[in-house]
This record gives structure tokens, C-alpha cells and sequence, in this order.
């Protein structure tokens, strides 16, 4: 059985690369990659995790973490000769495997969800309308996890690009099958960004994929353009912001110091309630960490503001259920003052709201609760 899928997937993958070289044929000659030099970069503002150099012709290098290259060609243009077999070719994709949840918003962004056709996300898992919608209606289709894709699925789709999280590096060897197949992966770090508007930045990315720029370059001005209005000297002389959420076995998850949440606090006005200082070193390099209540409670007790984290356990309502998962917290002065706040489920999926989140926040702080008709994240408990 083994041997006749493995036959099967070869056969696909070589009838995918015939169609595919039949459709790019292209009269014009190939350049010698050695002698190509880059005529401009793409000038980024936050983003640092990326980097885009033009060529001549239409050709776009990417470069993703200093270490994986894309060399971006339009439509039917020929590969240049003497090419670096490091180098991953690409065409303007058409049918997209996106296996980062986090960059889904982003394409509908772009007004370019037509372009996403398979998701490693199942329906009930999604918080936005608009991809749910499409799910639902067969325009994009759920094509297994990262780790486990559908390949039959994937190919019979003509899936010519997947796009994934770095959580492809713990399975290295679904990328090498998708590669094996014939399928591009390309591994987004959009995660990394220090910035938060860095993470929204990799909008202009995916618009370069897609030939659409113009449209990706607009988008992210707009939003940029909503942080730089923001008078944080209004915040509040740095009011204290703690992010957090509890467990159903009573330990609290919170976002490390230098997190793209504390970020925006940060941004916002504001200060994360803890610091590099407050946390003992981890090997690994997960933005969220656990600790006791006890010690939570002792760092946020003094918190100007609380903000429950919904993504994690659910949303709350109301003060009482906050208190029915940790009663110590009825003693916290914001608890007290009613300056508790919760994140909506669509925060973390919807990355292209990070200005939105950002001036919430700030909202949050300066203003406290006069603020909670007007946010777009955050609504505050009763």
C-alpha cells in the first residue's frame, strides 16, 4: 500500500511539473543569475524578519531570516541560468496552501482571500467571518494540519505555494514531501518581528506575491497612520498594563516581557507589569509563560489595569467569572475601580488590527471605562 501512494504522488508530482513547464514556456532567453544586480530594495519601516530586492524584469529576491531566498518571476518569465540551487523560484501563486493562521487576515487584507484555495485550519477554529464563509462555501478548503497536509488533496487542487509558520521546522519532513511534490514552501517569520506594526508589515510581502503592491503599500500606510495619531503623552505618566490569563488548574499564563503584546503597551502609553528583571531566563522561545497565582498576584496586585487574554481560555463577561478562577484578585485596586478589561477572540487572528489593538489600549489607559462603547478588541467586564 505504501509503495502505491508513493507511485501515485510521483506520478501527480510529474504530471504537475509537465503542466506547469508547459505553461511557463517562455520564448524570451534567460539571464545569467551572476551577472543580475539588484536595481532597488523595498524600503520597510518595522518589519526586519524580510527583505525584498528588484531586479530587472520584473524579478524579486526574498530574502526571509537571512537565510531563505525566493527569487520572485512574473508570469511565464524564464529562469536565469547559473542560478544558486539555494534559491527557491516562484510565480505569482494561484492557489495557496496557508498553513500560518496568522497571515490569513492579511490576504483578506488584500481583498485576495481567491487566492488562498486550502487551510490547515478547520472551520470552527477561525474568528473571521469572511474565512469562515469561504470554507463553508467550498471556495477554500481545509486540507489538513501542518504537520499532517492532505497531499493527494493539495495536488489535485494545483497547489503552487504553501505558506507556513515556523512550526514547520519541528516537522521537517512534511516540507521536504510538499518540495518533493513540486509545491514551494515558503516559512513566514512574521512572529519574530519586534515591532507590532513589523508583524502588519508582511502585508507588502504577500502584495508582491500577488501582484498587488500598490494595494498591499496603501493598506499598510493606513494603519501606520493611526499609530503615529496617537498622543501617547496622554496615556497616563505610564500606567501599569497586566496581560494575563488563568488556568482551569489555577496558574496564570502571561506574555513574556519584550512580547509584541507588551510592545504595544508600551506603545500604547503604557507599561507591561513585568520586566526582563522579573523573569527567570527560559531555553525555549515561547512568547507566553506560566506562573503560580500567587506569584502573579504579587506582580499585578498594584496593576493600573487587567486584561484577561480570551485566546486562551475562552472570553469572560463579567467580573465575577474573572473572580470565580481567582478570588485573591478581588483585592486588586483595578479589580476594585472596575479597570478590568478582555480581549475579543478575533485579537490574534486579525493581524492586520494591530494599530486598531494598539490605540484600544491606549484608549484603555488614558481613559479608563468612559472608553468602552468605542473599542474594537477589548470590551470591559461588568
Amino acid at each position: 500500500m505504501t509503495r502505491r501512494i508513493s507511485c501515485f504522488f510521483t506520478a501527480l508530482a510529474l504530471c504537475v511539473c509537465l503542466l506547469t513547464a508547459c505553461g511557463a514556456a517562455d520564448t524570451r532567453a534567460a539571464q545569467a543569475w551572476p551577472d543580475m544586480q539588484p536595481t532597488h530594495s523595498m524600503q520597510l519601516r518595522y518589519a526586519a524578519q524580510f527583505r525584498v530586492d528588484y531586479y530587472d524584469g520584473g524579478a524579486a529576491l526574498i530574502t526571509i531570516a537571512d537565510t531563505d531566498r525566493y527569487l520572485l518571476l512574473p508570469e511565464g518569465a524564464a529562469v536565469p541560468s547559473g542560478l544558486d540551487s539555494g534559491i527557491t523560484v516562484l510565480h505569482p501563486p494561484k492557489h495557496i496552501y496557508l498553513a500560518a493562521s496568522s497571515a490569513m487576515d492579511l490576504f483578506h487584507g488584500l481583498n485576495a482571500l481567491d487566492s488562498v484555495r486550502l487551510t490547515s485550519t478547520k472551520p470552527k477554529d477561525w474568528s473571521l467571518p469572511a474565512v469562515r464563509q469561504a470554507l463553508e462555501s467550498g471556495s477554500m478548503r481545509y486540507a489538513g494540519k501542518y504537520s499532517a497536509p492532505d497531499y493527494e488533496l493539495l495536488l489535485s487542487e494545483g497547489c503552487d505555494l504553501a505558506i507556513e509558520s515556523t512550526m514547520i521546522y519541528h516537522n521537517p519532513a512534511a516540507k521536504e514531501q510538499l518540495e518533493r511534490l513540486g509545491i514551494p514552501v515558503l516559512t513566514e517569520r512574521s512572529s519574530y518581528e519586534s515591532h507590532p506594526l513589523g508583524r502588519m508589515e508582511w502585508i507588502r510581502l504577500y502584495g508582491l506575491l500577488l501582484g498587488k503592491s500598490n494595494e498591499a503599500d496603501a493598506f499598510f500606510s493606513e494603519q501606520a497612520a493611526k499609530l503615529d495619531a496617537l498622543d501617547t503623552d496622554r496615556a497616563g505618566s505610564g500606567k501599569t498594563v497586566a496581560f494575563f490569563s488563568v488556568s482551569p488548574g489555577g496558574y496564570v499564563t502571561v506574555r513574556k516581557p519584550g512580547d509584541y503584546i507588551s510592545k504595544m503597551i508600551e506603545l500604547a502609553g503604557g507599561r507591561y507589569f513585568l520586566s526582563a528583571a522579573d523573569v527567570e531566563p527560559e531555553k525555549n522561545a515561547l512568547s507566553t509563560m506560566n506562573m503560580q497565582m500567587e506569584a502573579f498576584y504579587a506582580a499585578a496586585r498594584s496593576a493600573d489595569v487587567l486584561i484577561y487574554n480570551s485566546a486562551i481560555e475562552g472570553e469572560l463577561q463579567t467580573v465575577g467569572q474573572l473572580l470565580d478562577k481567582s478570588p485573591l484578585l478581588a483585592d486588586c485596586p483595578a479589580v476594585q475601580s472596575g479597570n478590568v478589561w478582555c480581549t475579543g477572540k478575533n485579537m490574534f487572528q486579525q493581524t492586520s488590527g494591530a494599530a486598531d489593538m494598539i490605540a484600544d489600549l491606549h484608549a484603555v489607559i488614558s481613559s479608563g471605562a468612559d472608553t468602552a462603547d468605542t473599542l474594537t478588541f477589548l470590551h470591559r467586564l461588568k
